[in-house]
């Protein structure tokens, strides 16, 4: 069993800045891709942020610029870094994985923009 949970969520200020973790536990055989997503109110669930392997990662185009992704493989914690917060960005944001098999979900944090 893998078990995946975020930290950092919260609230924000437009134009701040905000770093998200994602840690996995469990017995884990090696993570090959990871990535978040986020779900605003009322909206589909977007993937904003994917890295897979040793490509670089590719975002959205909602947080191009603005938002990065970053990894400690040997401590299987991942992170996404915000910045120029806008109050759109609010959503439930969470991180998935890849072992080798089928994606693993977060059940999300929420973080809320402010203005």
């Amino acid at each position: 069993q893998v078990q995946l949970v975020e930290s950092g969520g919260g609230l924000a200020q437009a134009g701040g800045s905000l770093t998200l973790s994602c840690a996995a536990s469990g017995t884990i055989p090696g993570i090959t891709s990871m990535g978040w997503y986020r779900r605003a109110p009322g909206k589909q669930r977007e993937v904003i942020a994917f890295s897979a392997g040793k490509q670089p990662a590719t975002y959205a185009d909602s947080v191009k610029g603005r938002f990065f992704i970053s990894g400690n493989n040997a401590k299987n914690t991942f992170y996404l870094h915000m910045s120029d917060l806008k109050p759109e960005d609010t959503a439930i944001y969470g991180c998935l994985i890849s072992t080798g098999g089928p994606l693993l979900w977060s059940q999300g944090t929420q973080v809320t923009v402010s203005s």
